[in-house]
């Protein structure tokens, strides 16, 4: 079993933190041009976007690194790739090594959320230690909840063909 608890920890390390830094790069690159960027892809509220984005980017990157709240950390990272394969990469192919970057990669990234959601964290966790086990209603969570939180935040905020920006965005 320990070689399955270690295997859970690199995978949830590794995404976890990657994910994570995807998110602090569009804090450092700045807000604004992040917003400009949503707007340019449909966000309806490109502004908001933006900070919702690097917000479930980190803090949902670090939980699931974690292993903390796995079940929620699990559906925030899985709804960020499949909003991200819905609005920007599916439409450009199946490889990331095509210009603009094709949706392999968000659906990799998707696809070891899910199964951490499923398998749990492991037992070198914040979960396992503080004795948070979700059973079966977590793995419910984690597998629908990325689904429902990508759909919702879809039929929402995203308008494809809308690039121009709301009065009611802050500059």
């Amino acid at each position: 079993m320990q070689e399955i608890d270690f295997a859970l920890l690199l995978l949830r390390t590794v995404f976890g933190l990657f994910l994570m830094w995807h998110g602090v790069n569009k804090v450092r690159g700045g807000l604004d041009g992040t917003a400009r960027w949503f707007g340019s892809i449909g966000m309806t509220h490109p502004w908001m976007q933006a900070r919702l984005a690097s917000a479930s980017e980190i803090l949902g990157g670090v939980a699931f690194a974690a292993g903390f709240v796995t079940p929620l950390a699990s559906a925030a990272v899985t709804a960020v790739m499949l909003v991200a394969i819905v609005t920007v990469h599916r439409k450009v192919g199946f490889f990331i090594f095509l210009p603009e970057g094709g949706w392999e990669y968000c659906a990799s990234i998707a696809a070891v959320s899910v199964a951490v959601g499923i398998a749990g964290p492991g037992r070198i966790s914040v979960d396992h230690i503080l004795g948070l086990d979700a059973g079966a209603a977590g793995v419910a969570f984690a597998v629908v909840g990325g689904l429902f939180l990508a759909t919702i935040h879809l039929a929402l905020s995203w308008r494809p063909g809308r690039t121009e920006r709301k009065e009611s965005d802050p500059q």
